[in-house]
């Protein structure tokens, strides 16, 4: 017994100190590159994305409003003046960017600002309410809040569907579905949603939600796996990502008493069990499998491994959670910022830095955050 006490004890210790580095590295060489070079004073936009070796900007070909909304949500949750006079910029350079005739949000503008996509895109509305939401809570502009609930009642008016999904995008003038429902855009919007719940009608929040849960059980979820799938059940060549199975844990654990006696809150404990059984492995979190669990996408991006840590934190598994930060950092982040994918080798495959993944640091370090004392 006292020997294992002691191993508890070093565990928690070095789980410590990774988490202070990881803490340090992300305010110290991960917020500064967004803040200088990564941020087009011009425009009023961070850059898509930063060489990784170099830190300079990759040359823009576009700039998206989901990128921007995603550096808000950052920079609205970062400490200090700075990090907060920046989310101002990011907040007013969201709304007279993207903002469109619509009464809704354009997907993207191109190097000089100019409207490049004008397609309504699910995955970008629901990162405009999460950054809204975090935005007024830091805030507590009362623009934000409004555009917050505009946008979310934009959604159920226009995506979605009869049977509780939503169209993945529709036309610019929301008049034709574009794509159907998928499992990303719909994860993503119940993360928004929870955040907006925090700050604003929490029971119409939760109705919808509650809904789009039921809407994910009953049309995404594999039953032999009980994973959610990428896109509906029965579409050919379908995936399970293993790093999902982790990211919807987190929000449907984190907020229980919204979900309680919902399906999704039984299936998601075995789906991470199974994504943990054939998804992780020496190298990291694996991409995607097929639904028979072999290996579609072999590569290990960043993302998913940020997930995988998240779960470990909210689940309070540090016994795993230790070693695979430690792996995490040594494999995933240097000295002037990160290694966006990886092959199983630890070769770099990818070498920019996108914009968007800070989110998932920042994300991860919140669930970090609770589990060491």
């Amino acid at each position: 017994m006292r020997r294992s006490k002691m191993t508890a004890a070093q565990t928690n210790s070095f789980l410590a100190d990774d988490i202070r580095a990881l803490r340090a590295h992300f305010d110290s060489v991960v917020l500064p590159m967004w803040l200088g070079r990564g941020f087009n004073e011009t425009l009023g936009l961070p850059y898509e994305s930063l060489n990784s070796a170099s830190g300079e900007p990759l040359p823009a070909t576009r700039y998206r409003a989901m990128a921007c909304a995603r550096q808000l949500y950052v920079f609205a949750q970062a400490p200090g003046e700075a990090a907060a006079q920046h989310a101002d910029r990011l907040f007013e350079s969201l709304r007279r960017v993207f903002q469109d005739e619509h009464g809704g949000w354009r997907y993207s503008v191109d190097a000089a600002g100019q409207p490049l996509d004008d397609t309504q895109d699910l995955y970008t509305h629901a990162f405009i309410v999460l950054a809204a939401s975090a935005y007024f809570r830091r805030s507590r502009n009362a623009q934000a809040r409004k555009l917050m609930l505009a946008t979310a009642r934009t959604i159920e008016a226009r995506f979605k569907t009869t049977d509780s999904l939503y169209h993945a995008a529709l036309s610019a003038d929301f008049a034709q579905p574009l794509k159907p429902p998928a499992q990303n855009p719909m994860m993503h919007l119940t993360e928004a949603y929870l955040a907006a719940a925090q700050v604003a009608e929490p029971a119409w929040f939760a109705q919808h939600l509650r809904e789009l849960a039921q809407g994910i059980s009953q049309f995404f979820v594999h039953a032999p796996t009980q994973c959610v799938s990428e896109a509906l059940q029965g579409s050919a060549a379908n995936r399970l990502e293993p790093g999902h199975q982790f990211e919807w844990l987190s929000l449907v654990h984190e907020s229980a008493q919204v979900f309680e006696g919902l399906d999704l809150v039984e299936s998601l404990p075995r789906a991470v069990q199974w994504s943990r059984d054939h998804g992780v492995d020496a190298a990291g979190v694996i991409a995607s499998l097929d639904e028979s669990g072999k290996v579609a996408d072999n590569t290990r991006r960043i993302w998913a491994q940020t997930e995988y840590l998240r779960a470990l934190a909210v689940m309070g598994d540090l016994p795993a959670l230790q070693p695979a930060l430690a792996n995490f950092r040594s494999r995933f982040l240097h000295p002037t910022g990160w290694n966006e994918c990886l092959d199983t080798n630890g070769n770099v495959i990818r070498a920019d830095m996108p914009s968007t993944s800070p989110y998932h640091l920042a994300t991860c370090l919140a669930a970090l955050q609770n589990v060491v004392c």
